[in-house]
C-alpha cells in the first residue's frame, strides 16, 4: 500500500510489542521489499519448472546434487550441504532419502567424527546432475543473469551476502 493509507503506509494505529515507534515503509523501502519478496516467492518456481519437466528434479534436489558434485571426493557433511543448498537439515534429510532411493546419494557416518553424517554423490547421481546442469544454466541465464549488467550482478551478490539467512538448525 502507498502512503495514502494502508497497513504499511504509516496510517495504522498499532504499535509493536516493544513500545518502540513503528517505522512504516517509505516508497523506496516498499519498492525494495516488494521486489525482494516477489523474487523470493516467484523465482524458485521459474527455475524449477524446466528441471522438473526435463529431468524430474526439484530445484532443491538439483542444488543438493550440484553442490555434492563440486565437493572434494563428492562428499559433504549434511549440515554443510544444507547450508550450501539453502535448506534446513530436516528438508535435506528428506531429499537425500529420496535421492538414496534413486541411487544418486549415499549417506554414511563421518569417519572423522561419527556424530556427523556425510552425503556422497554416486556415479548415477553425478550423471543426473551432469545432464541437468545445462537446463539449469540456461534458466539461470535467461531468467536472471542476462537481464543484469556487471554492476547489477555485483550489487545482487553484495545484497545477497548481506541478507544471507542461515538455517536455524545449521551447526
Amino acid at each position: 500500500m502507498s502512503s495514502a493509507g494502508g497497513p504499511m503506509s504509516g496510517t495504522g494505529e498499532h504499535e509493536n510489542d516493544e513500545d518502540e515507534e513503528l517505522r512504516w515503509l517509505d516508497e523506496q523501502e516498499k519498492a525494495a521489499w516488494t521486489g525482494l519478496i516477489s523474487l523470493v516467492l516467484l523465482l524458485p518456481a521459474k527455475l524449477e519448472s524446466p528441471l522438473r519437466q526435463e529431468h524430474g528434479l526439484t530445484l532443491f534436489e538439483y542444488l543438493v546434487l550440484s553442490h555434492l558434485s563440486e565437493a572434494p571426493q563428492r562428499k559433504l557433511r549434511m549440515g554443510e550441504l544444507a547450508f550450501l543448498a539453502s535448506g534446513s537439515l530436516s528438508r535435506l534429510s528428506n531429499v537425500t532419502k529420496r535421492c538414496e532411493q534413486r541411487g544418486w546419494v549415499l549417506r554414511t557416518p563421518d569417519p572423522a567424527d561419527g556424530r556427523y553424517t556425510l552425503a556422497e554423490l554416486t556415479d548415477a547421481g553425478f550423471d543426473i546432475v551432469h545432464l541437468a546442469a545445462p537446463t539449469h544454466l540456461r534458466s539461470v541465464r535467461r531468467i536472471v543473469l542476462d537481464s543484469l549488467n556487471t554492476t547489477d550482478q555485483k550489487a545482487l551478490a553484495r545484497i545477497a551476502q548481506k541478507l544471507r539467512i542461515v538455517p536455524d538448525d545449521f551447526g
